[in-house]
């Protein structure tokens, strides 16, 4: 979720963060359907680094440039194919689906925040012990059995 702290306005879609290299190198290229927001956190807060290519882009964004403070520095309505530089230096970019900016009503000194949605993970089940479990099942009933012992020869 993202949050205009400034206006009071949040925004209740699914925030990721890309705070590696390849994360931040990948970013939202190739997505053909971005449904949502990605934090760039930025090793180095500077204009320089906080610019941002649309080269492999399926499809127009939002951009809200943030300094350390989380405060708008910047505003685009980033198109494929162009770069684009912040007006001043920023720690943060947030790289959002259209709209975004105009539903959080974000101005230039609002400050912005997100909240992360954990992703799940399935914990892989342990194989090689139910492998060893005899399952028997009677009627409706499911009861837990040790596995019979085998015989050798046979």
């Amino acid at each position: 979720m993202l949050i205009n702290k400034t206006k009071g306005k949040i925004w209740s879609g699914k925030v990721k963060v890309a705070d590696t290299f390849f994360r931040r190198f990948r970013g939202l290229m190739l997505k053909p359907n971005i449904d949502y927001a990605l934090v760039f956190i930025l090793p180095a807060e500077t204009r320089i680094n906080a610019s941002i290519h649309m080269f492999f882009m399926l499809q127009s964004i939002d951009v809200i440039f943030l300094n350390s403070s989380r405060e708008v520095v910047d505003l685009k309505k980033a198109r494929p194919w162009r770069v684009y530089v912040p007006r001043e230096s920023a720690k943060y970019i947030i790289e959002a689906p259209l709209g975004v900016i105009d539903y959080l009503n974000a101005e230039i000194g609002d400050e912005i925040d997100w909240k992360v949605e954990e992703e799940r993970k399935a914990v892989p089940s342990p194989v090689g012990a139910l492998n060893k479990i005899d399952i028997k099942s009677s009627n409706s009933a499911i009861s837990l059995a040790e596995p019979k012992p085998k015989l050798k020869g046979k």
